[in-house]
């Protein structure tokens, strides 16, 4: 499941289904290392999943439990890399909260402060971050306003990957590069792990 930038249920909220990357997750040129900066995991791990997602996304938030036990219960087996992909329209602070979390990050702190947004959807606005971030013993002066704006090239060229490979909603996920469009649940990730492992094997 995951939110779209476009079409709207008859409900009026948006419709929740998979998307089909168009091609590989495009690593940017400006840094080797700057699309896996925010990874979860082993990272010799043999399996990496890259996450676009948005802070203030509902299927994002019910995701990071079922991600962050597939890799705890991997003995090193996988590693997950988070990638910014705010909705703007439908989620107004989904901005505000990447460049918190970014700024977060920058002092070592980028996943507790995931995880602090992720619990707290319904509140991403400066005065609730700021509170996160001393819950956190951050600097927070960094976290929200004018400051944090100096992560925001950051926050769009992890966006402008995820449009180059054909992102357009969130979560989207890719599995050592492939589109993964099967329900994001445990069973069904290691099942789609185990696949590849066994192709591989037999490409050899």
């Amino acid at each position: 499941m995951s939110d779209m930038t476009t079409e709207e249920s008859d409900g009026g909220t948006q419709e929740a289904t998979p998307i089909a990357a168009q091609s590989a997750v495009p690593v940017s040129g400006h840094d080797p290392d700057f699309a896996f900066r925010w990874a979860y995991g082993n990272p010799e791990a043999p399996f990496t999943i890259m996450e676009f997602g948005d802070f203030e996304c509902p299927y994002c938030g019910a995701a990071k439990p079922v991600l962050h036990e597939l890799v705890n219960g991997s003995d090193g087996q996988v590693r997950l890399v988070w990638r910014h992909f705010p909705l703007f329209e439908p989620h107004p602070y989904a901005l505000t909260a990447a460049l918190a979390a970014e700024a977060a990050g920058h002092q070592g702190a980028f996943w507790p402060m995931a995880g602090l947004l992720f619990k707290n959807q319904a509140q991403l606005d400066d005065a609730s971050i700021v509170r996160y971030g001393e819950q956190l013993g951050l600097d927070t002066s960094t976290l929200v306003g004018d400051p944090a704006q100096r992560f925001a090239e950051a926050v769009r060229t992890d966006y402008q990957d995820g449009i180059d490979a054909g992102v357009h909603g969130t979560p989207t996920l890719f599995i050592n590069g492939e589109p993964y469009l099967g329900d994001v649940t445990v069973t069904d990730l290691r099942d789609t792990m185990a696949m590849s492992r066994k192709r591989a094997r037999f490409r050899r």
